[in-house]
């Protein structure tokens, strides 16, 4: 069995559509007032991260940003926790960082099944009630099994469920860049 890969986002690529959900987040908010961007762990707080930083040079004004841990919250792993530790979790995740009557926007790097962000929703309803939660990612491959679509997207990428989007960012893996690779059998 052998791994093709093949590069769906460049280093430019992903800076162009960063660049254009920052505009695209600035348009529909019209403006930073009230919104705090929040990155799931990991790869989602780095384009939170990179997203505040556009935003930042676009209005003069910083926006707030941090990060959540979803890990407890999902419901395909084993969490032993009760909900109140659960909810603490959480909100150590996201700190200092008030949510209360905002207008969150979630990022992820990948959006497949949507099951991460359902537990991320569930987190952060734990930690306060947003106005309003919108969703950004840099790709999206399909395949969902619950209600979640984003608002918005670096790249729509239709897969098959025997393909994997893997994406690599320079402050966690030395590079920016997004591969999709597809399992082929020999015989």
């Amino acid at each position: 069995m052998s791994i093709e890969q093949h590069v769906i986002m460049d280093e430019t690529a992903i800076r162009r559509a960063l660049t254009r959900i920052a505009h695209e987040i600035l348009e529909k908010n019209k403006g930073i007032e009230d919104c705090v961007l929040i990155g799931i762990r990991t790869r989602g707080v780095y384009l939170a991260q990179r997203i505040a930083e556009r935003m930042h040079e676009i209005e003069g004004t910083p926006i707030p940003w941090g990060e959540i841990d979803v890990t407890s919250y999902r419901d395909d792993r084993d969490s032993k926790g009760a909900a109140e530790s659960r909810a603490e979790e959480a909100k150590l995740s996201l700190g200092q960082l008030d949510i209360h009557d905002k207008k969150v926007i979630l990022f992820d790097d990948v959006l497949y099944t949507g099951r991460t962000i359902r537990a991320a929703m569930d987190a952060l309803m734990d930690c306060g009630r947003p106005r309003m939660i919108q969703l950004a990612v840099l790709a999206d491959r399909g395949h969902r099994e619950l209600p979640i679509r984003p608002d918005y997207i670096g790249k729509n990428v239709p897969t098959s469920k025997h393909e994997e989007i893997t994406v690599s960012l320079l402050e966690s893996d030395g590079k920016d860049e997004v591969t999709i690779s597809q399992r082929e059998e020999r015989s």
